[in-house]
C-alpha cells in the first residue's frame, strides 16, 4: 500500500476501508451508536451494559454484550475517565525486580488492583540513581494514573530533584518517608525482636548479625532493631557482618563467624544470606543448630526446605500489597489524607535452624 493512500493529499478522502459482511467497517472502531443499532436498543443502554450499571434486564443485557462481541467493541476508557474523573489505573514505580520482596508485593497489588477493577501500569527504575529515579516521575506525569505506589529505597527520593504529580495520591512502601507521604510497611522492628528475643529465649548469650546493604531502609531498620533488642536485654552486641542481600554475601558472611569461636546463634537479615551462611558452617564443620543456630527474615517459599527447615520471620507479602491498593483507594475517593504509617505484622516461623547452645565443654 502507497503512503498516500494512509496520508491522503488535503482535500481528498482517505482510502475506503474494506467492509465485513454485516456492514461493519474494519478500521473503523466499532461505536456505542454501532452496537446500540444492532443490539436494537439505546446508545444509553449500551453506555449502562458497557459501565456495569444495574436497571438493565438480562435479555437486553446480554443482547447488547453479544452485539459488543460481534463487533469488537471496546469502551472508550479514555472518554470515560473525561466524565468521570478517573482512568481506573494505578501506576508502580518499582527498582529492583530481582527482590523477592518486591516481586511478591508487585504481584499482591496487581491481584489487589485487578479486584477492585484497576489496571496496573509498571514503572520499573532501571538503575538506583537520582537520574533515573527523576526519568521515572516525569514519565509517570505523562500517564493517566488515578494514584501512585513507590516501592523503592527512601535514598532514592531526594525531594530536591523528584516531586510527586501533584494532586495524585501517593503510596511509599517500606520507607521512613512517613512525614511527607502515606507509608505502607512490614512490621521490621517487631519481626526482629521476636528473632533474636527467641535465641537468647533458647539460652543464646548474645546474637551476631548479618546485614543487609546500608543504603537500604529494611536492613537498616533491622539492624537497628537487633542492636536495642541485645542492649534491652543487657547483653553484648557483637560487631555486625554487612551483607548485600545475596546468597552469596551470606556464605561470605559465614566464612566471618567460622573465625568467631564464641558465636553460638546469628540472625540474617534476609533468607537468601541465611541460606549462605548455611553452606558455610556446614563446609566449615559446625552444625546447624547443635553448633549455631540461624534465624532468617521474609518466611521464601523455599525457607522450609533449606536443611535444616529455617527459623525466620514471616513477612505476609499479600497483605502488603493489599493494604498498599487499600489505602492508595481510600486516598482516591477522599477518605484519608495522606502522611502517617500503616503496619503489616510480621512473625517468627520456628523450625528445625534454632535450638539451646550446647554446654561449655
Amino acid at each position: 500500500m502507497s503512503t498516500d493512500a494512509l496520508n491522503p493529499r488535503p482535500g481528498e478522502d482517505a482510502a475506503q476501508p474494506t467492509t465485513s459482511g454485516n456492514g461493519q467497517d474494519r478500521r473503523r472502531r466499532a461505536s456505542m451508536a454501532d452496537v446500540a443499532r444492532l443490539a436494537g436498543v439505546s446508545p444509553q443502554t449500551v453506555s449502562r451494559v458497557s459501565n456495569g450499571y444495574p436497571g438493565v434486564v438480562d435479555a437486553t443485557r446480554q443482547r447488547v454484550r453479544a452485539a459488543m462481541a460481534e463487533l469488537g467493541y471496546r469502551p472508550n476508557s479514555a472518554a470515560r475517565a473525561l466524565k468521570s474523573g478517573q482512568f481506573r489505573t494505578i501506576g508502580v514505580i518499582l527498582f529492583n525486580l530481582t527482590s523477592t520482596g518486591n516481586v511478591r508485593t508487585l504481584e499482591a497489588i496487581s491481584a489487589s488492583a485487578a479486584a477492585e477493577g484497576y489496571a496496573v501500569t509498571l514503572i520499573p527504575v532501571d538503575a538506583p540513581t537520582q537520574d533515573s529515579v527523576h526519568g521515572a516521575f516525569t514519565r509517570l506525569g505523562e500517564l493517566a494514573v488515578d494514584a501512585v505506589i513507590v516501592i523503592m529505597e527512601v535514598h532514592l527520593l531526594d525531594a530536591a530533584t523528584v516531586t510527586l504529580p501533584p494532586g495524585v495520591p501517593t503510596i511509599i512502601v517500606n520507607s521512613d518517608a512517613d512525614d511527607l507521604y502515606s507509608v505502607v510497611d512490614t512490621d521490621q522492628v517487631n519481626g526482629t525482636w521476636q528473632a533474636v528475643r527467641h535465641l537468647l529465649s533458647l539460652g543464646h548469650r548474645t546474637v551476631w548479625h548479618v546485614a543487609g546493604p546500608e543504603d537500604s531502609y529494611s536492613a537498616r531498620s533491622r539492624t537497628d532493631a537487633w542492636r536495642a533488642t541485645l542492649e534491652g536485654a543487657g547483653r553484648p552486641v557483637p560487631e555486625v557482618i554487612m551483607g548485600d542481600w545475596s546468597s552469596e554475601s551470606g556464605y561470605q558472611a559465614g566464612l566471618e563467624l567460622l573465625r568467631q569461636p564464641e558465636c553460638t546463634a546469628v540472625f540474617a537479615a534476609n533468607d537468601q544470606m541465611a541460606l549462605g551462611i548455611l553452606r558455610a558452617l556446614h563446609e566449615g564443620g559446625k552444625r546447624v543448630p547443635a553448633d549455631i543456630s540461624v534465624v532468617g527474615f521474609d518466611d521464601i517459599p523455599e525457607a522450609a526446605t533449606f536443611i535444616p527447615p529455617l527459623t525466620t520471620v514471616h513477612q505476609d507479602f499479600t497483605a502488603l500489597g493489599h493494604r498498599c491498593l487499600e489505602r492508595v483507594l481510600q486516598q482516591v475517593e477522599g477518605n484519608v489524607p495522606e502522611g502517617g504509617r500503616t503496619l503489616v505484622p510480621t512473625w517468627l516461623i520456628q523450625r528445625a535452624s534454632t535450638a539451646p547452645p550446647q554446654p561449655a565443654q
